[in-house]
């Protein structure tokens, strides 16, 4: 193979190699921006945060440990 030859094969390598870095990262972009949620418009109302009624610490069960001293407790509580 003569040096000509070998040129045209690494110039033709790196030509390939280049133009699938500039496409993958492209594509990388391209995906990830699509992924985003959209930009909000700005300050947005919301409703207000409801308020737990007043007895709400008794409508929960109280945590009781077990053997090894571990509690936990999931309380849920309608508010409207």
């Amino acid at each position: 193979m003569s040096d000509l030859a070998r040129r045209r094969v690494w110039r033709w390598a790196v030509a390939m190699w280049l133009g699938a870095v500039v496409v993958g990262g492209g594509l990388t972009l391209w995906l990830r921006e699509s992924e985003e949620p959209a930009p909000s418009a700005g300050w947005e109302r919301s409703s207000p945060t409801p308020s737990l009624p007043e007895g709400w610490r008794s409508q929960c069960p109280t945590p009781t440990p077990d053997a090894e001293g571990h509690a936990a407790v999931l309380c849920f509580i309608r508010t409207r």
